[in-house]
């Protein structure tokens, strides 16, 4: 039950956001959630968190890091529980990201029986694919499954 003053506690904020104790903590720590605190020190949230925290779950959920969530919620006035109008304007900054991601990721598919996109591991089982080795100077790592600005073939 809420206290009086309709704040939550730490607890109920856990059980209504799904979200753990320890990750709220965390969360005020870099300055995505704000509490204020009782006399004995006991933190209390605005019923808005539960808002802002089902945004932070969406962009992880879809791939963002704390950083991108981090700035999107910068932009957001701290008390402001972010709107379905709000998730428009932020989502639509990503999308490019996201489109590259999903790009990648088909290509991953597309190529996860052929290789390992060629790093490559093995030039005896992947000679075909990768003769004399000729991305190795595009560093470590499978360079065909980057995104395609990435992986111009020479």
């Amino acid at each position: 039950m809420s206290t009086r003053s309709g704040l939550l506690t730490i607890g109920e904020v856990a059980h209504r956001s799904g979200v753990a104790q320890t990750a709220l903590r965390f969360y005020e720590q870099r300055g995505l959630i704000s509490t204020t605190r009782t006399t004995g020190n006991q933190r209390r949230y605005q019923r808005h968190v539960l808002r802002r925290l089902a945004f932070i779950r969406s962009a992880q959920r879809v791939g963002l890091s704390l950083e991108q969530i981090t700035e999107a919620l910068a932009t957001l006035p701290a008390d402001h529980a972010p709107t379905k109008a709000d998730w428009a304007r932020l989502s639509r900054r990503w999308r490019d990201e996201l489109d590259a991601r999903i790009d990648g990721l088909q290509r991953l598919r597309d190529h996860l029986t052929d290789c390992i996109g060629c790093g490559c591991l093995s030039l005896r089982s992947c000679a075909l694919q990768n003769p004399d080795d000729r991305w190795a100077e595009r560093g470590p790592g499978a360079p065909l499954l980057r995104p395609a600005a990435d992986s111009r073939q020479t």
